[in-house]
């Protein structure tokens, strides 16, 4: 550019100079493509894991996965004689956890589990003889007691801020519209999708949550046949520790034992809450709860001594009342039969 000898005209040269340096610098030179710096390209790899999660195959209808999916045949609980065994179909394998003397809540003496992998084709020859049995059939599906409060049965979702019904069931991400629940039973069913090419235990086998007054949550997710015990979480490579699996108090208790059953069979969940207690300001008492998993206690009055959550913001802040969340976690995990009695 020539130079222009009045100051004004500098001026104005040296901007169009500056802007004109500053579109070069941002254009790649010989024709090649831009490179990415390194956080775009993190992003770009949590975009795909993320959308590989959501692609996977998912069936939330049990008559529909028989007809599709050739492990859902197998999945489930079966008695051989004094043991019995949970078959999981995980990444186009099968685990299986084996009970000495019943199943768990129904019989397991407590003992060590012993657990096997087995491969697709021999999944059939190694179930031969054992009797399958469905512990969802008998489980008590109550009816809400004269003084609840009906919060879904089914035909509308009028007590629901986004809430979204599908077949008359209540889809995951509704919170209720009343929010200053503070001391109640509550008491709800689930139906947790299947999910079978994940790895056995990943969060995204269904992952949702019931969050007391928002802030205080008991995990729901597919942890059908997980094992407790250190030595096979972490041989198994699951991805989470026992204190976020299907049951827990998230982040903060586990349950006392693995009640979880297989997916797409209706499990039920009864909740006593206290809330936590302040004083202007100062937490005076912990909240408390109580937790039947498909009718067997797996909390005990247990002290809940924080909100419940992780990632970068951590605990969720304790509060003193609230509204009851059915968390969307982008999984297609359904709800039926809910009502709540404030104590």
């Amino acid at each position: 550019m020539k130079c222009i000898p009045n100051i004004t005209a500098t001026i104005v040269a040296f901007l169009l100079c500056l802007v004109s340096d500053t579109q070069a610098a941002q254009q790649p030179s010989n024709g090649s493509k831009q490179t990415k710096s390194p956080s775009q390209q993190k992003m770009t790899a949590k975009q795909k894991a993320k959308k590989a999660l959501l692609e996977t195959p998912t069936w939330t209808e049990a008559t529909t996965a028989a007809k599709e999916s050739t492990a859902f045949a197998f999945l489930g609980e079966y008695l051989d004689g004094e043991r019995a065994i949970q078959v999981v179909p995980a990444e186009g394998r099968f685990y299986l956890s084996i009970y000495q003397g019943g199943l768990p809540g129904a019989g397991w003496d407590g003992t060590k589990i012993e657990h096997e992998w087995i491969e697709a084709n021999e999944i059939q020859s190694r179930l031969d003889g054992l009797n399958k049995v469905d512990r969802s059939s008998n489980l008590k599906f109550a009816q809400p007691p004269t003084d609840a409060t009906v919060l879904f049965d089914g035909s509308d979702t009028k007590q629901w801020a986004h809430g979204k019904m599908k077949d008359g069931l209540l889809q995951a991400g509704a919170k209720t519209k009343k929010s200053d629940y503070q001391d109640f039973q509550l008491h709800f069913e689930t139906l947790i999708p299947f999910k079978p090419e994940l790895p056995l235990g990943h969060p995204a086998r269904g992952n949702s949550g019931v969050f007391a007054l928002g802030a205080y949550e008991v995990q729901v997710c597919d942890s059908f046949g997980v094992d407790f015990a250190p030595d096979r979480w972490k041989v198994d490579n699951v991805k989470k520790k026992p204190n976020t699996w299907c049951g827990s108090v998230y982040g903060i208790h586990p349950a006392d034992v693995n009640m979880c059953l297989p997916p797409l069979v209706w499990q039920t969940f009864d909740i006593e809450f206290t809330a936590a207690r302040f004083e202007g300001d100062k937490k005076v008492a912990d909240a408390r709860m109580t937790v039947h998993h498909n009718g067997v206690k797996i909390h005990d009055n247990v002290a809940v001594t924080s909100g419940t959550g992780g990632g970068p913001k951590g605990p969720r802040p304790e509060v003193p009342s609230g509204p009851i969340y059915f968390q969307n976690h982008n999984n297609p995990t359904q709800y039926r039969n809910i009502w709540v009695i404030e104590r």
